[in-house]
C-alpha cells in the first residue's frame, strides 16, 4: 500500500513514467519551484522540511503542495517531514533532470547572447552545446568558448551532437522557420522567446516566454491597483 503526505513514514514507490506524463500541467509548473527551494534548504544544511515550510518557501499553500507531492508518490514522516535530499532527487527524476540535456540556442542577438552566457543552465543540468544564427556578421564569433555556427548546419549538429532541446531567440519573422528546422531534425522540445505562436506537430512540446507580455500583465495589475486606491481628501 502506498501512503502520501506526512502521515506514516512509509516510503512511496516512485511514480511510473506513464503516470508522470499525466500529471496536471499546473503541478508540473510548480515542481521546478519546489526543487529550487529544496536546493536552497540543502545548501543551508537543512536535512528535513515540513510541508508548511516548503510551501512558504515556494509561495503555495501547504495543502496544494501535499497534493502535488502525493501525485508524485512522495511521502514524508509524521512529525518529521520530508527528507530534503530524497525529495529533491525524486522531483529531479520526475522532471527528467537525472541526465544532462543538450541545448542549442538559435538567434544570437542581445537576448540569445545573454541566454548563452547564463550560468544557471549548466548548474541545473542543461548543457549549451550549439549556438546558431543566420547573420554573417555574427556567424564565427566566439561566446565563452562556443563558436556561433550557420543555422544551415543545425540539422547536422542535432544529429551528431545529440541536441534534444532547442531555444529560439530570433525575431518573430524567423521563428517558425527555425522551429521547422528543429522539428525536421528530430527535436521535440522547444523554448520559444520569439514574439509569436509556433505551429508544430503533435508530440512537440513548446514553452513560450514573451517578456513584453509579462510586462503588460504587470502593467494591468499596476493600473487596476491604482484605480482601486481610495481617494483621500485634500
Amino acid at each position: 500500500m502506498t501512503t502520501t503526505g506526512e502521515g506514516t513514514g512509509q516510503r512511496a514507490a516512485a511514480v511510473p513514467p506513464a503516470a508522470a506524463a499525466d500529471l496536471p500541467a499546473a503541478t508540473v509548473r510548480r515542481l521546478p519551484e519546489y526543487l529550487r527551494a529544496l536546493g536552497t534548504l540543502s545548501e543551508s544544511g537543512v536535512d528535513t522540511v515540513s510541508s508548511e515550510t516548503l510551501a512558504a518557501a515556494t509561495g503555495v499553500n501547504s495543502a496544494m503542495l501535499r497534493k502535488d507531492l502525493s501525485q508524485l508518490g512522495a511521502s514524508g514522516m509524521r512529525g518529521v517531514g520530508y527528507s530534503v535530499a530524497n525529495l529533491a532527487t525524486h522531483i529531479a527524476g520526475v522532471l527528467g533532470l537525472t541526465k544532462d540535456s543538450r541545448v542549442a540556442i538559435i538567434g544570437l542577438g542581445h537576448l540569445g547572447q545573454a541566454l548563452a552566457r547564463y550560468p544557471g543552465f549548466s548548474e541545473r543540468g542543461f548543457d549549451i552545446v550549439g549556438l546558431f544564427d543566420a547573420d554573417a556578421g555574427i556567424i564565427g564569433r566566439d561566446l565563452d568558448g562556443l563558436r556561433v555556427r550557420d543555422v544551415a548546419l543545425l540539422a547536422g549538429a542535432v544529429r551528431d551532437e545529440g541536441i534534444n532541446i532547442g531555444v529560439i531567440a530570433t525575431p518573430g519573422a524567423a521563428a517558425q522557420h527555425v522551429a521547422d528546422l528543429l522539428v525536421d531534425a528530430g527535436v521535440t522540445s522547444i523554448l520559444n522567446f520569439a514574439p509569436c505562436v509556433l505551429a508544430v506537430p503533435q508530440g512537440v512540446a513548446v514553452r513560450k516566454v514573451d517578456l513584453a507580455v509579462e510586462l503588460q500583465i504587470l502593467s494591468f495589475h499596476e493600473h487596476h491597483k491604482t484605480l482601486s486606491r481610495p481617494e483621500t481628501d485634500v
